[in-house]
């Protein structure tokens, strides 16, 4: 790792982001209200576990309500969408947020559908994503992807008038995200498994985002000199946690975030961000 790269680190971020949060929830406490987040779990998968565990710190933290939703593995859909349902009817919930993938067998796409766009702070819905596409400010983005943008925006890295390529195209991650930096007037590619001289692409970047789920893809044969690079990949090895960013062979960019370190940690604070929002709307 090159002395001279930045490495944007999520702390200060999530930081800056939960300093803003905590300012309107004291003023909704004053209210009598606290803001609350409602986590729907399926099993008990040791990466949503440890996401939860990290939500309920942030939230708690800041003040803010998070209620634990547990559900068995061998769940049917009807129970599932009976679950999710009660918690779009409570009135006490602010947030909803359900850990995927699902188990096989559990339709996804019916709960996108069914979830209360009030509600859906982590923007799965057709009708927040379509805010999204639309580049309408005010929508509940994926949280990841909100997160990529306000790393960005944390160390004045400028946005527009950027070429900016994203390698990755989930509805999660990569779609949005792209969406939300074609908002800010960057020109944006993406890329995917079926894209050609995929290297050369990245090269022409002055912003690019990796979220592939690709341990180390992006090495110094996808990066040029001046670069900025959001690394999104979460990838468990024997080395464990690591990136899609090799982070020892990319040196010559300006600008790196770290994985673990990195944009994870400003994810739980905008799910905290979005959870206030909509208790604010809401109420």
């Amino acid at each position: 790792m090159d002395a001279g790269m930045m490495i944007m680190k999520g702390a200060p971020v999530a930081a800056a982001i939960v300093e803003r949060a905590t300012a309107q929830i004291e003023k909704l406490k004053a209210q009598g209200n606290t803001p609350c987040l409602a986590t729907l779990r399926i099993g008990e998968d040791g990466g949503d576990i440890s996401y939860e565990k990290s939500i309920i710190k942030r939230f708690s933290a800041a003040g803010a309500e998070v209620k634990v939703n547990v559900l068995p593995k061998d769940v049917s859909q009807a129970e599932l969408e009976s679950a999710l349902q009660n918690l779009n009817e409570d009135k006490s919930v602010d947030g909803i947020l359900t850990f995927r993938p699902y188990p096989r067998g559990l339709s996804e796409e019916r709960i996108k559908k069914l979830i209360d766009p009030g509600k859906d702070v982590d923007g799965m819905s057709p009708a927040n994503l379509a805010s999204v596409f639309s580049g309408d400010p005010d929508c509940f983005a994926p949280c990841t992807a909100r997160a990529v943008i306000e790393v960005l925006d944390f160390y004045g890295i400028e946005i527009t008038g950027k070429r900016a390529v994203v390698v990755g195209r989930s509805m999660v991650i990569g779609r949005p995200v792209a969406m939300l930096l074609l908002s800010r007037n960057a020109t944006v590619t993406i890329c995917h498994t079926k894209t050609r001289d995929i290297e050369a692409v990245c090269r022409e970047a002055d912003i690019l985002v990796a979220c592939a789920g690709v341990a180390h893809l992006i090495n110094h044969n996808f990066v040029k000199p001046g670069q900025v690079i959001v690394d999104v990949g979460i990838n468990v090895t024997e080395n464990g946690i690591t990136g899609d960013v090799d982070m020892n062979d990319v040196s010559v960019a300006a600008a790196v975030t770290p994985v673990p370190g990195g944009v994870g940690g400003v994810t739980t604070a905008v799910l905290l961000e979005h959870t206030v929002k909509s208790a604010l709307v809401g109420r």
